[in-house]
């Protein structure tokens, strides 16, 4: 799943994920509110959750810390099968060091967008391996 407002970088992150696998079923987001609707609705529609999420952190109405905060609320259960990767632009320290002390849960990993091969590869071999 992608939750990013950019809708150019949810078309690039995009061609870099079905370039790893043309098979891959891909959810775009791009309001994390929307997002948040979605995997709520999971369960009660009997539907498989994604493995992945990409979240971009700067986005209007919630942002992607605001989105992590409300998606550690939900089910324990999801949020077990489910690896969530900050994907932003920022390199800020603040925001690494704020997203240290998320991880483990809900956050598993943070990176600097733009999502390439070698970085989607990486976080495969890391959390579905």
């Amino acid at each position: 799943m992608l939750i990013d407002d950019n809708r150019d970088d949810n078309y690039f992150h995009e061609r870099i994920i079905k370039k790893k696998d043309s098979n891959i079923t891909l959810i775009v987001h791009q309001s994390a509110l929307d997002a948040l609707d979605y995997l709520k609705s999971l369960k009660k529609d009997n539907k498989t959750p994604p493995d992945l999420i990409f979240l971009d952190i700067n986005m209007p109405k919630m942002n992607g810390w605001e989105f992590l905060e409300e998606y550690d609320k939900m089910d324990g259960d999801l949020q077990s099968k489910v690896v969530v990767v900050l994907l932003s632009t920022s390199d800020n320290p603040d925001d690494l060091e704020r997203a240290k002390k998320l991880t483990p849960k809900p956050l598993k990993d943070y990176r600097t967008k733009p999502l390439t091969l070698e970085i989607l590869e990486d976080i495969i071999a890391k959390y579905f391996n």
